[in-house]
């Protein structure tokens, strides 16, 4: 595609260039979106729709699509079908791996939101990719409208990437600030979100990390050059918190994030995902509500920060049309050269040296700082702090205890022998706190 000058100083598409016929492979809310956008850009752009699939065909045909367009529930029609490039957005692994492997082997491209299927099998698919001289693009994949793959694959190839982390899921953000603000209970704050469209009924891939955690392995493919599979991630909960603990994160000048990160060190790569104590003035505090957040740290530039919806059908049908076009700017007779490098093994640790955040709720007797300070103090932690909030019944007692920076290793067996003891009244609950 050759761009032609324009005197508004903009770039448009060359009128002769030829049209790229794409298949729609899923036909809810990002499949729906990305075919309204490009109805309302087809005057534009060079991409045209000519086949779609979908469960249930004929009641999911809109009358705002083109009489020509062929609506069909055979994924193999498609495959037969002249299109160039094939748009994944069923979800999952299979069959959504079968058909994108099958799609790239017969010839097509592929641009996928699938952030489930690049963080499990997407070694392989760009190695297929690569070999069949198609191209495979995800950007959608992580952060919905926010370009933080092409950010980090294309504006930031000049330095070299350490460490990237953010707030890589919408409905956690959601359920912690309003958990924060209104004082709800997890339980109250997750059923908000389901009314307000922002959660899912069964929300376990959200709340307990898995959705985070396949994001952040995408990333760290991208950005880090690092091949990890998302099983060798520390995944950690938020449904133990509660707004004690923003009050005594409030006290440290914190609040608390679900936070995703990746950092090369040498030859390993320290990741996890998980509830974490972050500096107000920190820029992951800045993220309320569904947004997302990517901070990227560069061993010559520094931090960049990406933001913005996080989700939804609008700002991710824009990710994947962005891929689309980028797709079909890179062809050459056809064929867009893959041009992402292979990733590099690591040695994968969550064992994160940073001070610790330790909430524990006790049946008050004397004693109980001077055993915990005991346990600590035989694992060679350091306290910093000890916070406890006067208005609580002595029968359920929530205190806080900061620990001086260790390795996560050590605090967790800390908290392994710290459970012997009978004033608990529930677990310890502990959380890195990010400097």
């Amino acid at each position: 595609m050759t761009p032609v000058a324009h005197e508004s100083g903009k770039s448009r598409p060359s009128s002769t260039a030829a049209v790229c016929k794409v298949g729609l492979v899923g036909f809810g809310t990002v499949g729906s979106a990305v075919a309204r956008l490009l109805c309302a850009r087809s005057d534009e752009l060079h991409l045209r729709i000519t086949h779609i699939f979908a469960r249930n065909p004929q009641r999911r045909k809109v009358d705002w699509m083109t009489g020509d367009v062929c609506w069909t529930d055979n994924f193999d029609a498609v495959l037969a079908s002249d299109v160039e490039v094939i748009v994944e957005l069923i979800g999952g692994l299979e069959p959504a791996h079968d058909w994108v492997r099958r799609a790239l082997q017969a010839g097509k491209s592929v641009v996928t939101a699938n952030k489930q299927l690049i963080a499990h099998r997407g070694s392989e698919l760009l190695e297929l990719a690569r070999a069949q001289k198609k191209h495979l693009a995800f950007g959608a994949c992580v952060a919905g409208g926010v370009p933080v793959l092409a950010g980090l694959h294309e504006g930031l190839a000049g330095d070299r990437l350490v460490k990237v982390c953010g707030i890589l899921n919408g409905t956690c953000n959601y359920i912690l600030t309003r958990i924060e603000q209104s004082g709800s209970t997890f339980g109250d704050a997750l059923e908000e979100a389901q009314a307000a469209g922002f959660a899912e009924a069964d929300a376990s891939e959200d709340v307990d990390g898995f959705d985070a955690r396949a994001k952040l392995v995408v990333l760290a493919r991208v950005g880090l050059n690092a091949a990890v599979a998302p099983q060798q991630v520390l995944c950690r909960s938020i449904r133990e918190l509660s707004h004690v603990d923003f009050d005594y994160a409030r006290e440290l000048g914190c609040t608390i994030r679900q936070v995703a990160r990746a950092e090369v060190h040498g030859g390993t790569l320290f990741a996890a995902v998980e509830p974490t104590v972050v500096p107000q003035n920190s820029r992951l505090a800045s993220a309320s509500g569904s947004h997302n957040l990517v901070v990227s740290t560069g061993e010559f530039g520094g931090d960049t920060v990406f933001a913005g919806h996080g989700a939804g059908g609008n700002p991710t049908a824009v990710a994947v049309v962005s891929d689309l076009l980028y797709m079909v700017r890179h062809r050459s007779g056809g064929i867009a050269e893959p041009d992402r490098p292979e990733a590099s093994p690591y040695e994968v640790s969550h064992d994160f040296e940073t001070p610790h955040y330790l909430r524990f709720v006790v049946k008050d007797e004397p004693g109980i700082i001077a055993g915990l300070a005991g346990v600590l103090s035989r694992h060679r932690i350091n306290i910093d702090a000890v916070f406890q909030r006067p208005g609580h019944q002595l029968a359920s007692l929530p205190f806080v205890i900061t620990l001086e920076a260790c390795t996560t290793s050590r605090a967790e067996a800390a908290l392994a022998e710290m459970n012997q003891f009978a004033f608990l009244v529930q677990p310890p609950l502990r959380m890195p706190i990010l400097r």
